[in-house]
Order: structure tokens, then sequence, then C-alpha cells
């Protein structure tokens, strides 16, 4: 696949998935083999990202990812993001505070035969537990 094909795979990914909420696109666009550079590694990846997309949904609401920036080469593609939402429903114990989050992070995807096969991602989480107060900011 080109260049081009590959990062139409991810934006796909990330709007399909990430902004309208779409968990049937896992199964088209993530292959079943797919590694995710986590630990631990999910035994079943498709439906790691299925509960996982569920769970965030539950406790954030108005979730909108934006890709900033946006690299390929070969078969990889890189992002560097922002994500905003809606803290509406209970998080890691943390009771809904109706606060606005936004936090950063870059992720990697690797794309063979039009489907992401491998996975990387960072993002920004202890800005968003500051921002939820769980954590006070630094020099409090």
């Amino acid at each position: 696949m080109s260049v081009k094909e590959n990062k139409a795979v991810v934006r796909r990914w990330h709007d399909e998935f990430w902004n309208k909420g779409n968990v049937d696109v896992v199964d088209e666009l993530i292959d079943a083999k797919c590694v995710r550079h986590i630990d631990p590694q999910p035994t079943d990846v498709r439906e790691h990202w299925k509960q996982g997309h569920a769970t965030f949904r539950a406790a954030f609401s108005d979730a909108h990812l934006t890709n900033e920036d946006m690299i390929a080469e070969g078969d990889k593609v890189v992002t560097r993001w922002t994500w905003r939402f809606k803290h509406t429903g209970e998080w890691m114990g943390i009771a809904p505070t109706g606060k606005q989050v936004e936090i950063t992070g870059i992720s990697i995807h690797r794309i063979a035969n039009g489907k992401i096969v491998e996975d990387w991602a960072v993002a920004d989480q202890l800005s968003m537990m500051q921002q939820l107060g769980a954590i006070p900011p630094p020099g409090e």
C-alpha cells in the first residue's frame, strides 16, 4: 500500500472509532493478530479495543480526537493528536466531575494490507488525572 493509503487507514480509524464511536470498524481495520505494544499484551486485541472503548465512553462524553500532525514512511504512520472529552461518568474510582479534559499523545501504527497490524501509543495520562483533580498539579 502507498503512504497515502496507509494514512487514510489511520485517519479512518481515528474518525470512525474514536470520534464516532463505531466499534464495528475494529474488525475491519484492526488485524486479528495485531500487536499492541502495551504490557500486558492483550490475548484478543480486537476485543480489548472494544471493551476499552465501552469503558471509556461510559466515563467520558463528547470525545473528539484531532490529528495535529501525521507523518508516514513505508508501512508506518505516526500521528501527534489532541483528545478532548467531558468527564461524565466514573473513571478509575473518580466520580464524574463534569470537567472538560484535553490531553495530547502520539501514536504509531504499522499497516499491512489495509489493516493496523502493530500499534504503539503514548498519552499524557498524568495531565488527564491532574485535570480531573485526582493528582495535584506541580507546586500544590
